[in-house]
């Protein structure tokens, strides 16, 4: 199969690789019920050691950087309570935490959630945590200009690969709020 968007030689429907994804990844796609279908979900085997966007648009081609996104986790704090959520934008923008996250979640403060928690709490690998398999229940703020691209490159649940994904899919995706200003 060829990969919709980039030159990687190895693109697979992610049904057809489920043993590469993460449990929660893997489960989501064995799962599916979204708009498209899974077959739509294109698992591309890449290199772990440029899993990160600078490295990975240098090494894969830089016309990728415009259709890559980041999905991220954060904290909302408000009194004693936490809300974790995961925030997905194009790498190009940053993720408005203090304003737009924190109303959104009605929290007093929020911040990016550190490490060991959003990689034990999602079953993913830091670097490569995707919103296709997060905590059931999770807020899922995503900005629309991830869901006006075509194909969208994001992380797989690992380092080593990532999935291309139509992006009206994230519209979509359990728990899922599209809103405007998320990434500036």
């Amino acid at each position: 199969m060829r990969a919709p968007i980039g030159n990687f030689a190895d693109a697979t429907p992610a049904p057809d690789c489920l043993d590469l994804l993460t449990p929660p990844v893997a489960d989501a796609v064995r799962g599916w019920q979204g708009d498209v279908p899974a077959e739509q979900l294109v698992f591309v085997d890449t290199d772990p050691e440029v899993a990160d966007t600078a490295a990975f648009v240098e090494h894969y081609g830089a016309e990728l950087f415009d259709v890559s996104a980041n999905c991220v986790v954060v904290a909302g704090r408000r009194g004693g309570e936490t809300t974790l959520a995961a925030c997905v934008v194009l790498s190009r923008t940053r993720v408005d935490v203090n304003g737009v996250v924190r109303k959104q979640l009605g929290s007093r403060k929020a911040s990016f959630a550190p490490m060991d928690t959003a990689v034990q709490e999602t079953g993913m690998e830091y670097g490569g945590i995707t919103p296709i398999g997060l905590p059931a229940g999770w807020p899922l703020l995503v900005d629309p200009a991830v869901v006006d691209t075509e194909w969208v490159l994001i992380g797989s649940g690992r380092r080593r690969g990532k999935l291309i994904v139509p992006g009206k899919v994230f519209g979509g995706l359990p728990g899922a709020v599209v809103v405007a200003g998320l990434g500036g």
